[in-house]
């Protein structure tokens, strides 16, 4: 399994799968896992794909260079994750900062298999800091959505509460010209604009970022989340399935949550709270770079001519997707 416990195996006293994570991660503590398989390239066997019926001899590797060339490998994952060992401990106050360097970026190595969570887990039970606490809760997240999956495999394209079936959506020729704007990092919302930018350039966005444009998508354009989710699958060199989704589900309110309706994040204000420098916005928006601060999200002082003006009005488009909720 590529998971710290297998998905199915987390259940509860009657055998019934969770739907909320907090009385998962409970009993996904409770539950426990095993330890790293002590294994090396000496304690497997190795096959030739020369020998394989139906593998080719030969697999052609890429050579063009990509922007989210990244150095890959297991050795390359241990150094990573050996290195922010060194500063989990600031992981809790700071992991919802994209301004900062913060985040482990161990999830391509997830995804690839170069590193087990078995081994993060290892690591981290050596350490008693909230941090690592912190950190670690984000692996049960992994394995929760896994779980969630692997009990609703329909979930990967269809809502996980089916009640939200019948919610209004907009997917006509408007809709999909709200979406490419979207896409482009065009809507006129800085810190949404930064995150979307930094997916194109990156093929990864960070996490606190991919909620807020996700919530800007379904809750502001009120676009289906499947189509963020598609086109997050496919430009995220670290792409997962379970957390791909169910992340999207989370934000549209389709998923897990028990009372989703009410949360629409302010692409403003989360600007200001999770970007409070602004150095985030200015990175990735080269028309920005000459606000100062966190003003950089507000542009009160003037909006530069080559930044767009914002798509849609904040407060309004709130109100509607309130509304359009509250009408299940």
């Amino acid at each position: 399994s590529p998971y710290a416990i297998a998905p199915g195996r987390v259940t509860k006293s009657d055998g019934e799968p969770y739907r909320v994570f907090t009385p998962y991660f409970r009993q996904w503590m409770e539950h426990g896992w095993r330890g790293p398989a002590d294994t090396s390239s000496e304690t497997v066997d190795w096959l030739d794909p020369s020998e394989v019926n139906g593998l080719p001899a030969r697999v052609k590797i890429p050579t063009e260079k990509d922007a989210s060339d990244a150095p890959a490998g297991e050795k390359a994952a241990s150094d990573a994750w050996a290195e922010f060992l060194e500063r989990v401990s600031s992981y809790d106050d700071e992991r919802n900062r994209p301004d900062l360097d913060s985040t482990s970026r161990m999830s391509v190595h997830l995804k690839y298999g170069t590193i087990h969570p078995r081994t993060m887990l290892a690591d981290l039970g050596k350490l008693r800091t909230e941090g690592s606490a912190s950190y670690r809760r984000q692996i049960a997240w992994r394995d929760f959505y896994a779980d969630i999956l692997f009990q609703r495999p329909d979930s990967a394209r269809e809502n996980y509460d089916k009640k939200f079936d019948a919610i209004e959506l907009d997917t006509g020729k408007h809709a999909q010209e709200m979406f490419d704007a979207w896409k482009d990092g065009r809507t006129g919302f800085p810190i949404v604009d930064a995150g979307m930018r930094q997916l194109k350039s990156e093929n990864w966005m960070h996490n606190r970022v991919r909620m807020i444009v996700a919530s800007f998508l379904v809750k502001d354009l009120h676009v289906p989340w499947w189509w963020g989710a598609r086109y997050f699958m496919d430009r995220l060199i670290d792409g997962d399935l379970a957390n791909n989704q169910h992340g999207w589900q989370w934000t549209a309110g389709t998923g897990t949550d028990a009372s989703p309706y009410f949360r629409v994040f302010n692409p403003i204000t989360q600007g200001e709270k999770f970007d409070p420098t602004g150095d985030y916005v200015r990175r990735w928006v080269p028309e920005l770079r000459g606000e100062e601060g966190k003003a950089v999200h507000t542009l009160k002082f003037g909006r530069p001519k080559d930044y767009p003006e914002p798509i849609v009005d904040h407060k309004h488009e709130r109100e509607v997707a309130i509304a359009r909720f509250k009408s299940l």
